[in-house]
């Protein structure tokens, strides 16, 4: 029997209308590689479950689907760690899309690079007038701790669900954190580039669509996730290796001014001049960070 190479899950919650373009745009390149896909549907409330009967009956045989009580991004790609064999995974948004030539391009690339663990690739961003953008991969900086810096604070190194394929060993430190219902990604990709050997594909492996009601937007699951929580997952001692902790209080304001970002682009001003406040007591040197410093200066004349 040959051995699964790449699983891919699709974690699906209220998106009946996108979900058949991501699925059938993964079941059109399954032949290309030792691959295969699972879709879970995590407890939605619109038409996804039709919507999934419907495509598990026009494709029978093709794929699987779980459906279960809603527990947001991180049980749902925990179970998906635990209902597939392949020995790399890709997460799939149900709102995105598998670019043609993704999983022979990985299955080629896992060939010559047999001792990586992460493959970052490019992607397409797509936006709502169709327009689309090539989102190229940089290459990876020469040390580890470059690349947890890089992807933690400096912003060099991008990695998005999708357009990334990881090996389960790198789920062996720990899974994705269930407490927390957004940017449960950080603490995985930043465990993994500390931990594991990690290469790029210049190849683009997702198309990534931009809208307004993504999750990726929830301003209210973001402050749900806030500073403390996210920090202390990210650095707990089972992900993070102790070498690289004295990099904490700088993420912490970090994360400090992603909130205030958000905030001030929801108009939510107070709330944004108190994470800017505490991203300058956790580390003063953000005053030299221009663009968030002169939204700052704005609030003071609100």
């Amino acid at each position: 029997m040959t051995e699964t190479l790449i699983s891919v899950v699709i974690p699906a919650y209220n998106y009946a209308r996108s979900l058949p373009r991501a699925v059938e745009s993964v079941l059109a390149q399954l032949h290309e590689a030792a691959a295969d896909l699972l879709v879970i549907d995590d407890g939605s409330t619109d038409t996804t479950p039709e919507v999934l009967d419907r495509l598990l009956v026009e494709h029978a045989g093709r794929f699987r689907a779980i459906r279960q009580s809603n527990g947001g991004l991180s049980c749902v790609r925990n179970r998906g760690i635990e209902e597939t064999s392949g020995r790399f995974l890709v997460f799939l948004d149900a709102d995105d899309e598998m670019a043609a030539g993704a999983l022979a391009a990985l299955a080629r690339h896992i060939a010559s690079n047999p001792e990586t663990r992460m493959i970052i690739g490019a992607h397409w961003s797509v936006f709502s007038g169709g327009k689309r953008s090539l989102q190229p991969v940089k290459p990876l900086p020469a040390t580890v701790r470059q690349r947890v810096k890089g992807y933690l604070l400096d912003k060099t190194v991008s990695i998005s669900n999708g357009a990334c394929a990881m090996h389960r060993e790198v789920f062996a430190p720990g899974n994705y954190p269930e407490q927390l219902r957004n940017v449960e990604d950080l603490p995985v990709f930043a465990q993994v580039l500390a931990r594991f050997p990690c290469s790029v594909l210049q190849q683009p492996l997702a198309l990534i669509y931009k809208h307004a009601d993504s999750m990726r937007h929830d301003l209210h699951q973001s402050l749900a996730a806030g500073t403390e929580q996210v920090v202390s997952e990210v650095f707990s001692s089972r992900r993070m290796p102790q070498e690289f902790h004295d990099l904490r209080q700088a993420y912490l304001a970090q994360r400090c001014l992603s909130l205030f970002r958000d905030c001030y682009s929801h108009r939510e001003y107070a709330l944004a001049k108190t994470f800017y406040m505490q991203a300058l007591r956790a580390d003063w040197h953000i005053l030299g960070r221009w663009s968030y410093l002169r939204k700052a200066l704005r609030l003071l004349f609100r």
